[in-house]
């Protein structure tokens, strides 16, 4: 039987088991729609990797199944491998609070998942979690923030500093900067205010 205990805040982990866990966009590979369904057709024939990436989704499942139990929520858990990482989607009703302001909670549940993952596993994992289709209408939203940045870049030649950002969304801004000819984009600042700079190539 799989573990699902929440990890507590007062639990003794040195840092080396943690460090592995932390994000920011240099590490946090969020993929886009594109490669996530270019990634669908690979998922009947598991490699070695992809076996161990989907116990990982498993792992996550469950513990994500213990801590909807704990909360009284209902909700459908999905587990797969998408674009060489394990994900877990969880679709239902009243699962809002589950997501907070601008994901600030998910991001929160993600982490302990990965946590959770690492205690099972001792391997630092790179899980995905979703809840209601959070990350897929947060991704096209910051797709049209980035859009408006490099239009005004472009317009004015001067830089533009976008608001704070999660690892998340900062990597969703980069993406689509990156495709654009004549700009780029960095990121600076210490979280939780680090944020983007959107300027033009020198």
């Amino acid at each position: 039987m799989t573990d699902t205990s929440i990890p507590r805040a007062d639990e003794s982990l040195d840092d080396e088991a943690t460090t592995p866990v932390a994000v920011d966009e240099e590490i946090e590979e969020e993929t886009d729609v594109d490669a996530e369904e270019a990634n669908g057709a690979g998922r009947e024939k598991k490699s070695p990797a992809d076996s161990e990436l989907f116990r990982q989704s498993e792992i996550a499942a469950d513990y994500v199944e213990g801590l909807l139990d704990i909360l009284d929520y209902d909700g459908d858990i999905d587990e797969l491998v998408s674009a060489g990482r394990p994900v877990v989607e969880v679709v239902g009703g009243r699962l809002q609070s589950l997501v907070g302001q601008r994901g600030a909670t998910l991001e929160a549940l993600q982490e302990l998942t990965r946590l959770a993952v690492f205690r099972q596993t001792g391997t630092p994992s790179r899980l995905l979690l979703d809840v209601g289709g959070y990350r897929a209408t947060r991704r096209k939203e910051l797709a049209a923030v980035a859009r408006n940045a490099v239009e005004k870049v472009k317009e004015y030649g001067e830089a533009v500093r976008l608001d704070p950002m999660s690892a998340f969304e900062r990597k969703c801004v980069h993406d689509v900067v990156n495709a654009i000819a004549g700009v780029e984009s960095e990121s600076e600042g210490v979280e939780p205010n680090r944020r983007i700079v959107v300027r033009p190539v020198d």
